[in-house]
């Protein structure tokens, strides 16, 4: 280890164990610096802390409102689809009738209203 066949003498040996161990030296010094750099940014934030939320109360007549609102939806409600094309065309027919009836029973009232055959009336007179 220290003989002169293999090429090192005990002096270059030893002085490459005091450079090394400088060098680690220097790189813990900066090891502990960054580590106490990083204790102080994050450990030493705030100190206040906020008093703990206390949950709102909740009002009786606000909650048996919303769940009055809301209860048609728990309700089961079968599928609205139809058996057969069939049904679909005839129900198609049934709700055509009936809006034809309510538009020709307004255009009916429409031109028989009295008051604008009164008003119509008294226009020609004049």
């Amino acid at each position: 280890f220290g003989s002169r066949a293999s090429g090192y003498c005990c002096g270059h040996f030893g002085a490459l164990l005091v450079s090394a161990s400088r060098e680690m030296a220097r790189s813990q010094g900066f090891l502990s610096l960054l580590l106490l750099a990083a204790v102080m940014l994050f450990g030493l934030g705030p100190v206040f802390t906020s008093p703990p939320r206390t949950a709102p109360e909740i009002d009786a007549r606000v909650a048996a409102a919303v769940a009055a609102g809301l209860s048609p939806l728990a309700l089961e409600q079968p599928a609205g689809a139809y058996d057969s094309v069939v049904a679909m065309l005839q129900s198609w027919l049934v709700g055509g009738s009936v809006l034809t009836i309510i538009f020709a029973a307004a255009l009916v009232a429409a031109t028989a209203n009295p008051l604008t055959k009164r008003r119509q009336e008294a226009s020609t007179m004049k």
